[in-house]
């Protein structure tokens, strides 16, 4: 058997190509990937076709109006996105020779993601190690489960629809979701409200609210309400689904702990049901075949002694009175 470096298609690549080709996928178009590189459009257009010919196949559909990977594509960038998180680990492996914890954790999580547990560890954790550096990128509970299986992040924190084989997966924190409006909502400000007045409303949600989702909870939740089924506005952002609510755009489900600034501040008001409310769990997740510098395996490590020194319940943010 040849080894890698004996075979001649890693000779005859010209290994930049793979990095244009995956800023292509990821921007989501030669113009936006051109912008990002800082080059001009044909030297990105050029890459693509000198890419194709060097793999024998094609990779985008593409036209005036259209942008979707082949199934070659598709393989392809996968590949590139590993292989890109296997470099970009490289110069942390290398740090590992020091004495001292140091090196850059890549953390990605769902948005809002609040628990004092988590961030009074990360402080405590920054604070014994200060040579460490971090980055935190926020995406979909979904993206966030790729990037930790490709091996482009340190750990994740995020929703879960099942579990995941690739992963190593343990519930962070619950939280709990109740329904608000806003103050131009006709019910804002009203102290007694009956479960039925809310029939017929408009409402706001995420895009993982769905039957059988992470969110299937905040589903049967609207169900309950008899609130419209099709949703006035939808964001994988709590930030924007927060926004739609407090802006007049429909009855919306949030984290209750989260919402609780804002209803002390006159932001939102809580609606019913009051009680039984869905109970959603928050994953922290690590990729058990990606290598960790010692930065990464030391965070991990803190992460697995909160959740086995602190009791679920006390990592369990309910409603606040």
């Amino acid at each position: 058997m040849l080894r890698p470096y004996e075979q001649r298609f890693p000779w005859a690549l010209d290994w930049n190509l793979l990095r244009t080709f995956m800023v292509v996928v990821d921007e989501g178009g030669i113009t936006r990937a051109a912008n990002f590189l800082g080059v001009k459009q044909p030297t990105v257009s050029s890459a693509l076709k000198r890419l194709e010919e060097t793999v024998g196949q094609r990779l985008l559909d593409r036209g005036p109006h259209s942008f979707a990977l082949t199934e070659a594509g598709r393989v392809l960038h996968g590949e590139c996105a590993g292989m890109f998180g296997t470099v970009a680990h490289i110069p942390d492996l290398l740090s590992e020779t020091r004495d001292r914890i140091s090196g850059h954790i890549a953390l990605v999580m769902t948005s809002h993601v609040m628990s004092p547990h988590f961030d009074d560890l990360l402080g405590r954790f920054n604070e014994a190690s200060p040579e460490v550096t971090y980055s935190i990128a926020i995406s979909e509970s979904d993206d966030v489960l790729v990037r930790l299986r490709e091996g482009r992040a340190s750990l994740g924190v995020c929703l879960m629809r099942a579990p995941d084989p690739a992963l190593r997966a343990q519930v962070l924190f619950r939280e709990y979701f109740a329904l608000y409006c806003g103050p131009g909502h006709r019910l804002f400000g009203r102290r007694e409200i009956e479960l039925a007045e809310l029939a017929g409303e408009s409402s706001v949600s995420f895009q993982t609210d769905a039957e059988a989702g992470p969110l299937s909870g905040v589903t049967r939740l609207r169900e309950a309400a008899a609130l419209k089924s099709d949703l006035k506005g939808i964001s994988a952002n709590l930030p924007e689904v927060r926004r739609m609510i407090v802006a007049g755009l429909g009855i919306g489900a949030l984290p209750v702990h989260v919402a609780q600034r804002d209803v002390d501040l006159g932001n939102l008001w809580p609606l019913p049901p009051y009680d039984a409310l869905p109970a959603v769990d928050v994953h922290v997740l690590t990729n058990p075949a990606r290598r960790m510098n010692a930065a990464e395996a030391a965070l991990a490590a803190a992460v697995d002694a909160l959740i086995a020194e602190v009791p679920l319940d006390a990592r369990t943010y309910a409603a606040a009175g």
